[in-house]
């Protein structure tokens, strides 16, 4: 699933922002300020950030700058009032992707964050090819030649996550948050428990492999 990260100082623009993401079925966080952002984004993965500019305690500009120092993947759509060129240009020179004034048109909004996802081939076709294995999101399916799998929701999801972002850690913490969502009551046993069904499930598989990482969580390792 992928998640969004909303950094907006507004609390009904940051709600309004947040119902429509929702309804497009995005996994949404949200940060009133960029202080909180660099909180959000210790605790969790994110896929995109949409970033307001004008905010207490650390503003757009300085938050694109500390996040660019450390992270220049994460694409970053700036939503923001400040509407002159050369606001324009420091945002992109900073390290935005993309930039929007406001009014925030949601439609265009929506559209905007499909082409950044496009661009970071988070979520080009919602398939993704892991060797001789394609995961389509839609139909929670895995394909290998002829044969096929449908794997329950939260497995899929799991495995599409880690397969998406090789060689990267996820903490179990991260995984329960995105997976089955922070008000969950499940434990993150929880984790354990899937990946240990996903490794029994596809064992002979040799196109992929879920690794423990101790004291941290786990990894996906794609065969050469």
């Amino acid at each position: 699933m992928i998640h969004i990260l909303v950094v907006e100082d507004d609390r009904h623009a940051r709600r309004l922002l947040e119902a429509v993401l929702k309804r497009e079925g995005y996994l949404v966080s949200t940060a009133e300020d960029g202080v909180r952002a660099m909180e959000v984004l210790e605790k969790q993965h994110i896929d995109l950030i949409i970033l307001d500019i004008m905010m207490p305690n650390m503003d757009g500009y300085e938050f694109a700058k500390e996040l660019r120092d450390v992270d220049g993947l994460i694409p970053i759509l700036m939503a923001t009032a400040k509407h002159l060129p050369e606001d324009k240009k420091k945002g992109f020179r900073l390290g935005t992707d993309d930039y929007m004034t406001k009014p925030i048109d949601t439609e265009e909004m929506l559209l905007r964050i499909q082409a950044l996802l496009r661009r970071s081939q988070i979520a080009s076709a919602r398939k993704l090819v892991v060797g001789k294995l394609v995961l389509d999101y839609d139909a929670l399916t895995v394909t290998r030649g002829e044969e096929k799998q449908t794997l329950p929701q939260k497995e899929f999801y799991l495995l599409y996550k880690l397969l998406s972002y090789p060689d990267r850690i996820f903490t179990r913490i991260q995984l329960m948050d995105e997976i089955w969502g922070m008000q969950s009551e499940s434990t993150d046993t929880t984790v354990n428990v899937h990946i240990n069904r996903l490794r029994k499930r596809f064992e002979d598989y040799p196109d992929f492999e879920l690794v423990s990482v101790r004291g941290l969580g786990y990894k996906a390792v794609r065969s050469q």
